[in-house]
């Protein structure tokens, strides 16, 4: 991609924002202006650069947030102001989608455009209901068509004759609105009333909706089902298929709404195993973490780095912390060659790993009980660990493992104190050393209202469930806490939602993202019940 003054024409995929190509996330890493439609998930606006400006231009029927005269200019004018502009439009940008206007608009102004072709909704929707738009032994060709178009006015620009005597699979846009003209047209053009025909509501996204029937009934079912725009309408024999190949809407979360507590930088992974799960995904970080810049005791801790026995990393963000303090002091983990290190949980590890350091001892249960117990069996099974780098013992067989130890913990402000009590108390010299604070995010009312008619709300920490009970009772929805449906990540977090009221659910049996999103899946099919 070049630097001069360009707008990017790209489509955004049906919905599911997975379905967008490489080449978009590409033009919109680079925008300066983005220009989006009313069905683009939020979560690709997200792969634009802090700064840029989003310019929101969606339409519904007959109401237009900006005429697409009033787009087209749009484009032209932040182009000439030299900006990086990218068009992000819903499914392909060339398929019922008005890029071509765009397109001409921007060649007669005299600016360089670049078209980045979508997947379009008329196949991506039909796929994500089991209904191939072609199959061997029923038909070989498609047709698309807008619904739009009103198929019994004189100067119609559609070959309704043609389209109602053809056999080959009719995929119809933008077609509820007319749908019982279309199939009294297409019935009395020819096409026999049991055709099969299915209509596919907010396609490839958790609120899928399909609803199945023949031309003759299709209407009435359509009204039962109470099914409104966006839809996508599919007629043809391929239609049967269905019931033999849906898939999406057989997933275990499929139209669970699921809340994420976690802070936005922490809850991509998790994100990411609800929605291939089938879940509806509701963001909603209850805190974000503050880095502590500097302090006396960080100051101490980088003075003494290497005259530590052991090193004990309770979460990721404390092991990120601590590197960060590290590189912006010039020094790296070769300083660390003398500690024995330990990380709470696989994650914390992994990251460790990252910052180039590798744990002598992840513990079995990740919680701060589970450190003291892990390095007790450790003395039992070997007899001694490494010798502290002061010269001591740490630990021999029979004899405490802790004693005249110099022992480091990096970690948040506020937090359990379990562990430093606990080493103390086995006569060690416990260094606790705040590297960052837990912050309360806040939400617009509307957004907490979404989160109160949500199926689950997972919690990952203590600090989740204190912050999103504080930030209810400030929205004064405090008696609504006991009808929240927690999921919880392990035991302390599980206190945590006791203690301020909330329902528990389910607490995952390991405490990690990969476990919490496997235990929302059991319960929610009816195979597991509230561990408490």
């Amino acid at each position: 991609m070049d630097h001069l003054p360009t707008v990017y024409l790209v489509g955004a995929g049906p919905g599911d924002p997975d379905l967008i190509t490489v080449k978009g996330v590409q033009c919109l890493a680079q925008a300066e202006v983005v220009l989006y439609d009313r069905l683009v998930d939020p979560v690709l606006l997200s792969y634009a650069p802090e700064g840029a400006e989003m310019v929101y231009v969606g339409k519904r029927s007959a109401q237009h947030t900006v005429p697409q005269e009033g787009i087209n200019s749009l484009l032209v004018d932040y182009a000439r102001q030299g900006k990086r502009v990218v068009r992000l439009k819903g499914g392909d940008p060339f398929v019922f989608g008005r890029g071509g206007e765009e397109a001409l608009a921007l060649r007669a102004a005299g600016i360089p455009f670049e078209i980045v072709p979508g997947i379009s909704a008329g196949v991506a929707v039909p796929a994500y209901a089991g209904i191939p738009v072609t199959h061997r032994g029923l038909t070989s060709h498609v047709t698309f068509v807008t619904g739009h178009e009103d198929p019994t006015k004189e100067e119609a620009h559609i070959d309704w004759d043609r389209l109602a005597s053809d056999v080959g699979t009719l995929v119809i846009f933008m077609g509820v609105k007319n749908l019982p003209r279309v199939v009294e047209e297409l019935i009395r053009r020819g096409r026999p009333a049991e055709t099969p025909i299915a209509l596919v509501r907010y396609g490839t996204v958790p609120q899928q909706q399909t609803v199945t029937g023949t031309l003759r009934d299709i209407v009435e079912k359509v009204a039962a089902a109470k099914l409104r725009p966006p839809a996508i309408t599919i007629v043809g024999e391929v239609v049967t298929l269905r019931e033999q190949l849906r898939w999406f809407e057989d997933k275990p979360l499929f139209g669970t709404r699921v809340v994420v507590t976690r802070p936005r930088a922490q809850a991509e992974a998790q994100i990411r195993s609800l929605r291939q799960m089938g879940a509806e995904i509701v963001a909603f970080p209850t805190i974000r973490i503050e880095p502590v810049d500097s302090s006396p005791e960080i100051d101490a801790m980088l003075d003494t780095l290497g005259s530590y026995d052991l090193i004990v990393f309770t979460s990721v963000n404390g092991v990120e912390c601590f590197f960060d303090q590290l590189a912006r002091a010039g020094v790296d983990a070769r300083r660390l060659h003398g500690a024995f290190v330990v990380a709470i949980g696989p994650k914390t590890a992994a990251a460790c790993r990252a910052g180039g350091v590798v744990p002598d001892l992840v513990p079995r249960t990740f919680v701060a009980e589970g450190v003291l117990e892990a390095l007790a069996q450790r003395t039992v099974e070997q007899g001694t660990v490494p010798a502290p780098a002061a010269g001591g013992p740490i630990a021999s067989e029979g004899s405490s493992l802790l004693a005249g130890a110099r022992i480091l913990i990096p970690r948040a402000l506020e937090a359990r104190e379990v562990l430093s009590d606990a080493f103390a108390a086995a006569g060690a010299t416990v260094d606790i050393v705040p590297l960052y604070e837990t912050v309360l995010q806040d939400h617009e009312p509307e957004e907490v209202q979404t989160v109160l008619s949500a199926d689950y709300v997972t919690f990952s920490s203590a600090s989740t469930v204190h912050h999103f009970a504080e930030l209810l009772r400030r929205e004064g929805h405090e008696d609504t806490l006991g009808t929240v449906t927690a999921a919880s990540i392990g035991p302390v977090t599980t206190a945590a939602i006791l203690a301020e009221g909330i329902q528990l659910a389910i607490e995952a049996p390991e405490a990690t993202v990969e476990a919490l999103v496997a235990a929302l899946a059991e319960h929610r099919s009816g195979r597991a019940s509230p561990e408490r």
